[in-house]
């Protein structure tokens, strides 16, 4: 009887959390390569690949020269006081933001396309994990660019950088510390254990793309063969690549300052 009613009250909970509708995430980090690291040669762990439901994500090197557009969503009280992506505790009434892949710390520069309003922003977290979503907004942001309301909005979005501590009540300025705007890129396709695999996917590639290359390398003592594709000059010419690349079926591709 005991074991009956524990099963029951096991049931309700799942239903009631089924009923709720809030989507739940399964976030895995990945030992994977990477090209950004630490002074100590380490990657740094919020720029280390990530999982999430399945889907792998790589935050890139840097967010110079970076511009995207698309849908932008919100997150508030349910939220607040939880741990964010870089250890900070999210408070929804200060101007922070959560992206994907774009380095922690970096200000982007926020514009709703439905109102003309635009702010700035600085990103401590990860996500939205939501198809065509590409930005979520804390409460104040959302709240500044009139987006509260209708819950999403279509954004530009564009990096302004690292900002620097001035005076209290100056003018703020952003820099970048390191120029990865100016290549050369690649764009990594996949990383295998075994060798064979990796030349048969760089054979494809170069099929479809003209050029491709495998790189042996090694994480955490294990052997990796790092397939990429192409040299790209500007961190702008490899973004577009990679959009092209994930469109025709390598969605975990991303791309690597050499």
């Amino acid at each position: 009887m005991t074991k009956f009613i524990k099963l029951y009250a096991l049931l309700i909970v799942l239903l009631m959390l089924a009923a709720c509708g809030e989507p739940t995430y399964r976030v895995r980090v990945l030992d994977t390569p990477s090209s950004t690291t630490s002074p100590t040669g380490k990657v740094k762990p919020t720029q280390r690949a990530y999982e999430v439901n399945g889907q792998r994500y790589q935050p890139i090197p840097s967010a110079q020269g970076f511009v995207e557009k698309g849908i932008a969503s919100w997150y508030g009280k349910k939220f607040h006081g939880r741990k964010t992506s870089n250890g900070e505790t999210y408070d929804m009434y200060a101007m922070t933001s959560a992206h994907k892949t774009l380095p922690m710390n970096v200000h982007l520069k926020v514009t709703n396309l439905d109102n003309g309003r635009s702010t700035v922003v600085r990103i401590n977290d990860r996500g939205p994990f939501v198809r065509s979503r590409i930005i979520d907004l804390s409460y104040s942001a959302a709240k500044e660019l009139g987006v509260v309301g209708p819950g999403t909005a279509n954004v530009r979005i564009e990096a302004l950088g690292y900002q620097d501590k001035g005076p209290a009540g100056s003018t703020p300025h952003y820099t970048q510390p390191d120029s990865y705007d100016v290549g050369p890129f690649m764009i990594q396709v996949g990383a295998f254990t075994v060798k064979e695999n990796a030349d048969r996917l760089a054979a494809k590639l170069k099929g479809q793309y003209g050029s491709s290359s495998v790189a042996a390398g090694w994480v955490n003592g294990q052997k990796f063969y790092r397939v990429r594709v192409g040299l790209y000059n500007a961190m702008a010419k490899a973004s577009t690549g990679l959009l092209e690349i994930e469109a025709n079926g390598y969605p975990s591709s991303f791309i690597v300052a050499q």
